[in-house]
């Protein structure tokens, strides 16, 4: 599966965007600029979001000090030159990821560049308050743009010390996560009923259930969506390994699969952001370019999603 997924990568790449690990990130991705980015409003304060981010599970647990750490730094160097203000996505639950993002991104020394998003995912309120120092301890930050309850753990209690830690200015935003679909009713429950800036969920031209109740919902309700499993981990990329993209994708500016996935999860108007993952600064280039340029309408995402479930 994940030498499918290179080898489709790759084809991106033979297309003239070789990556030279010496030259700036700026003169090797020629053509995007800083402001090319979507950005759209997160409701509860207004504050511009570019819509496409990082998620960091698997690709940013390794030891930071290490070769593969420092190798990462290009990763977020492509980042913040492309799309500054961008989410990098987290989780306790992700091994080394929030130490390697923290050693990392000291080193820009520009802190506003990046936008963090961690999570809490243990039981109890002294254990959660002590998870998300930790957490802070890792970021190496004094404010959290985004806390989210990680797959809705003990969440009464653990949105509980968000929300007093809101009130503090120590976080900025917050919100809850889950990634099946199963959990959506206990999501729309707790939006109905907690003041909470974001969810998280996965949505993507395979995995749809989103669409029925939880996306509307949030649009309505006036609160972020943020999506993972954009590609399902991998798995959309096997579905298409022998297919070319549709002539009419390029009217979009859809040169891949992975911007093909990506335009379509961005053209749904309650999405505010994506995390793909990822830990080669080609790809990262690659998915940012999915929120550049013209959207597909109705008629078009189902035309999309028609050509995918093609044989």
């Amino acid at each position: 599966m994940i030498n499918t997924l290179i080898k489709d990568r790759r084809q991106f790449l033979k297309m003239g965007l070789l990556y030279a690990l010496q030259a700036s990130v700026s003169s090797v991705y020629p053509g995007i600029g800083r402001t090319d980015i979507l950005k759209r409003a997160i409701p509860s304060s207004k504050e511009l979001l570019p819509t496409i981010g990082l998620g960091t599970w698997r690709q940013f647990d390794v030891n930071p000090s290490g070769s593969e750490g420092m190798a990462l730094k290009d990763v977020l160097s492509t980042l913040i030159k492309h799309s500054p203000g961008s989410m990098i996505d987290s989780s306790p639950m992700y091994g080394y990821s929030e130490s390697c993002i923290g050693t990392l991104a000291e080193q820009f020394k520009q802190r506003r560049s990046f936008f963090f998003a961690s999570k809490v995912w243990i039981s109890g309120k002294s254990a959660g308050i002590s998870q998300i120092d930790d957490s802070f301890k890792r970021f190496r930050t004094q404010q959290m743009d985004l806390m989210q309850v990680h797959n809705l753990v003990d969440v009464k209690t653990q949105l509980k010390t968000l929300f007093d830690l809101k009130d503090q200015g120590k976080v900025r935003y917050v919100g809850v996560t889950h990634y099946l679909p199963g959990a959506y009713p206990e999501i729309i429950r707790i939006m109905k009923n907690e003041k909470i800036d974001f969810v998280q969920c996965c949505y993507n031209i395979q995995v749809r259930d989103a669409e029925k109740e939880l996306l509307p919902f949030a649009r309505d309700k006036g609160i972020a969506v943020i999506i993972n499993r954009p590609f399902e981990e991998g798995q959309l990329f096997n579905v298409v390994s022998n297919k070319k993209l549709p002539g009419w994708a390029r009217n979009y500016g859809i040169s891949s699969w992975a911007q093909y996935f990506l335009k379509f999860i961005l053209s749904h108007s309650a999405v505010t952001c994506i995390i793909p993952g990822t830990s080669v600064p080609e790809h990262l280039f690659e998915n940012l370019q999915a929120g550049t340029g013209i959207l597909p309408d109705e008629q078009v995402r189902k035309n999309m999603i028609e050509y995918f479930n093609k044989d």
